[in-house]
């Protein structure tokens, strides 16, 4: 089995009811990270915490220093885990991302988080292009309603279509239930 790392992005108070962009789905997604993160932390796997803070203090929602910003408590690192500051969509842009899963010997990621259509995808399609093994979680990922050309795109249809689009060529696409229940022992 290849070495494999837990990459958990973005889920910061922001995206939560009471913040400042909420996303459908974003507590049961977070629970599912929560089962995730316990899986992986009992089998050793690395655990890499992505969080995205905006560059100033005027940004719609992750504004530096914020509560908002903060990682939230259904998954919230443990001294030892890495947590990956970003300020690009792309976790791997401008961080030190690539390296820490190169210096750990990491060949497969599996991918939780949010949103769906911005983060999630970005370091997924990225993650392959790189030469890792993907899978996303795709029950512990939300978005959000979208609106294009005078249509809104449902939260639900926004995620299914991003996760339908992963999933063609870009990673494997598995529930919390299916991944959990293909770990050995």
């Amino acid at each position: 089995m290849p070495k494999r790392a837990l990459i958990v992005i973005d889920i910061q108070n922001d995206y939560f009811p009471g913040g400042r962009w909420t996303l459908a789905g974003m507590d049961a997604a977070a629970d599912n990270a929560g089962r995730l993160l316990a899986a992986a932390r009992q089998a050793g796997d690395l655990v890499v915490h992505i969080r995205h803070e905006f560059p100033t203090s005027d940004a719609p929602f992750f504004a530096p220093g914020s509560v908002g910003a903060q990682i939230h408590p259904k998954v919230q690192n443990l001294d030892n885990e890495t947590v990956v500051l970003k300020h690009q969509i792309n976790s791997f842009r401008e961080t030190g991302l690539k390296e820490l899963l190169d210096r750990n010997g990491v060949e497969a990621v599996v991918i939780c988080g949010a949103m769906s259509h911005m983060c999630v995808d970005a370091a997924t399609r990225a993650s392959n292009d790189l030469g890792y093994q993907c899978t996303v979680v795709h029950d512990a990922c939300a978005a959000r309603d979208l609106e294009f050309n005078g249509v809104t795109v449902p939260a639900s249809q926004v995620h299914a279509a991003f996760m339908a689009a992963l999933k063609f060529g870009y990673a494997a696409s598995v529930s919390t239930e299916e991944f959990l229940a293909a770990l050995p022992g």
